[in-house]
């Protein structure tokens, strides 16, 4: 929690002299930056012009320039402190606000940590922005936008020991604790919680956006962290930061609140390990949602929660329990082929040995499996799920059974209907082989989890495929804007 007890109110209010306030003073030790007016106790760095008043408002737009506090309050140097600003943004900005930075003439800023501001920047040859509005710039990654271009949202910062907290609009989307030896994956920026003044970015010529009622509240130097954490830096902590500051999605698409996982627990889980999380919900017959009434009550129960919300298809008939329009509300939808019915027209499900009994003949099975696969291609799917499971019966052979002409149909289905496909941290699926013809034929994959209870892993085996096989960001699965949703755009049909 970011709120101060009433001790350390006074404490902050007996430390810091009246004279080093300025602006329209509060009681609670909140402090005005800008007077609505001017940019007095502000400096911009290149590009002058870039900032303006209007209107009560700092305009950003124009050429790379930063502005940065440079006035009275607490010297323009804070350590431990609460900020808070409104900003508005226009469609493809890019903007953000520097924290623990220090002034310098031109480039990005070298010192301190960037709370990014960018709910739909496009960059050139097709590059989308994907860390998102709240994030910790490079260190802790929102990959949902939250918050909608034209309206104005509230961002809120707080420093505090070695522990930083943002929230949009009052949501928590970060809080990262430092480790004893902070990891920066570019050397360059120095990316480490110390003590300095704020900067508002302006990044490019085609990025426009607002800021007003910036405000900070200096705290206590010997204010101590919230969180109890104490993270260790080993090679998967290393790996996240480095994927996420080359803008690779590190998002786990298949995790379920089942196990005796609660919302709350995964989100501060996802939160402490840099991972973003996809929370899905299970839509068939006798699954939480198998109508439209059980949608819209379970995405009401999930409203204001920083984590991507999905839906996953159980057995063939899932299509037709909810209307199409109430697909189109989550923000993504997964099966897989693990519940179908056979040539006999008997139902199994292929984790279950008793369903799948004796398998004669292999060659036949894997036959029937794979034209199931082709034929799940085909529904209103973002990602294929679980996307090489044999059962247990005839796994101890996967690398045989899984021949090159059976991936191929797999892969050409999964490329035809624009499906990625899961790399899954439960069954350690598909194999490199299979992800290295499928990255070859253009597929797209996505990382997933698929728990069964409440530990969720750090995604190990997604990412050392990732490594192994040369991924890149451009072949990670992003969710599709409304409008652009297979349940939307796709010709699709229940499949036996």
């Amino acid at each position: 929690m970011s709120e101060l007890t009433r001790r350390e109110v006074l404490a902050l209010l007996m430390a810091a002299p009246a004279a080093a306030y300025g602006l329209n003073d509060d009681t609670d030790g909140w402090i005005s930056l800008f007077d609505g007016k001017t940019l007095d106790g502000w400096k911009p760095s290149e590009h002058q012009g870039s900032f303006t008043v209007v209107d009560g408002m700092i305009h950003v737009h124009g050429d790379r320039s930063h502005l940065f506090y440079v006035g009275p309050v607490h010297n323009h140097d804070f350590k431990n402190f609460e900020f808070s600003a409104e900003i508005m943004t226009r469609p493809k900005a890019n903007s953000g606000i520097y924290i623990h930075t220090a002034y310098q003439q031109e480039g990005w800023p070298s010192a301190g940590f960037e709370v990014q501001v960018a709910n739909t920047h496009e960059g050139a040859d097709g590059y989308i922005e994907h860390k998102k509005t709240a994030s910790l710039y490079s260190v802790r990654n929102v990959y949902k936008q939250f918050a909608p271009d034209n309206e104005w949202f509230k961002m809120h910062i707080l420093v505090r020991g070695k522990e930083i907290q943002i929230r949009l609009n009052g949501m928590l989307t970060v809080d990262y604790v430092e480790p004893d030896q902070p990891y920066r994956s570019d050397l360059k920026f120095g990316r480490v919680i110390n003590h300095g003044t704020f900067a508002i970015q302006g990044h490019d010529p085609e990025s426009e956006s607002f800021f007003k009622n910036i405000r900070v509240r200096p705290l206590p130097d010997n204010l101590t962290q919230i969180s109890t954490d104490h993270p260790v830096v080993d090679q998967l902590y290393k790996d996240v930061i480095d994927y996420g500051t080359e803008d690779v999605p590190v998002v786990d698409y298949h995790v379920h609140l089942k196990g005796g996982l609660t919302i709350d627990q995964a989100l501060e889980n996802s939160r402490r390990l840099g991972i973003f999380y996809g929370v899905a919900v299970n839509c068939g017959l006798g699954f939480p949602v198998h109508s439209d009434d059980s949608v819209k009550q379970y995405l009401d129960s999930m409203k204001g929660q920083c984590c991507f919300i999905g839906l996953q298809g159980e057995g063939r008939e899932w299509m037709t329990l909810t209307s199409p329009e109430s697909v189109a509300r989550f923000d993504y939808c997964f099966t897989d082929a693990m519940t179908f019915t056979d040539d006999n027209g008997k139902r199994m499900r292929t984790w279950i040995p008793e369903e799948i009994g004796v398998i004669k003949d292999k060659q036949a099975f894997m036959d029937m499996l794979v034209k199931r696969i082709q034929g799940v291609m085909h529904e209103p799917i973002d990602i294929y799920a679980n996307a090489t499971y044999i059962p247990d019966q005839i796994a101890a052979e996967y690398d045989a059974l899984w021949t090159p002409e059976r991936m191929k149909k797999v892969i050409d289905a999964a490329v035809e209907n624009d499906v990625a496909i899961e790399i899954s941290n439960r069954y350690k699926i598909p194999s490199p082989k299979f992800i290295k013809a499928a990255k070859a034929a253009g597929a797209k994959f996505s990382f997933g989890t698929n728990n069964v209870d409440a530990e969720l892993g750090r995604m190990e085996y997604a990412i050392a495929m990732f490594k192994e096989c040369g991924l890149n960001w451009r072949d990670i699965f992003v969710p599709k804007p409304d409008g652009q949703k297979p349940i939307q755009v796709k010709k699709w049909r229940t499949t036996a």
